[in-house]
């Protein structure tokens, strides 16, 4: 199974995002269980904001982390299509989304309810 495959039997990809060829790896740990794409967790699973570890070899590369639900609150009942859950900005390469947590770093502060990532 390909990285995007099961972002595009989500319907991530393309009712959220383009296709896309990932160029660092990213992994996604929510009480110490890593998590994979296209997984639907429990709203007792995602309390607490998961670690993010983002790959990459060069520091002075930055990214930013969105995280939304394509289908909130279920996938039969779209109504709050795309809700955002997550955002920091200027995540340095080879480090997690806790080096981008200053204050002016998270445009949205974590939040949860059931959701497929």
């Amino acid at each position: 199974m390909s990285t995007l495959e099961p972002l595009v039997l989500a319907h991530v990809i393309p009712d959220v995002l383009d296709s896309f060829t990932p160029t660092v790896p990213l992994r996604i740990t929510y009480n110490n269980r890593v998590i994979l794409a296209g997984a639907e967790l429990k709203p007792s699973a995602i309390v607490n904001k998961p670690r993010v570890d983002v790959g990459g070899s060069d520091l002075r590369v930055f990214y930013t982390l969105v995280l939304v639900d394509p289908d909130a609150p279920s996938p039969s009942n779209p109504s709050l299509r795309e809700y955002l859950h997550w955002m920091v900005i200027d995540i340095p390469g080879t480090t997690g989304a806790s080096f981008g947590m200053m204050p002016w770093n998270h445009l949205f502060h974590y939040s949860f309810s059931s959701m497929t990532l």
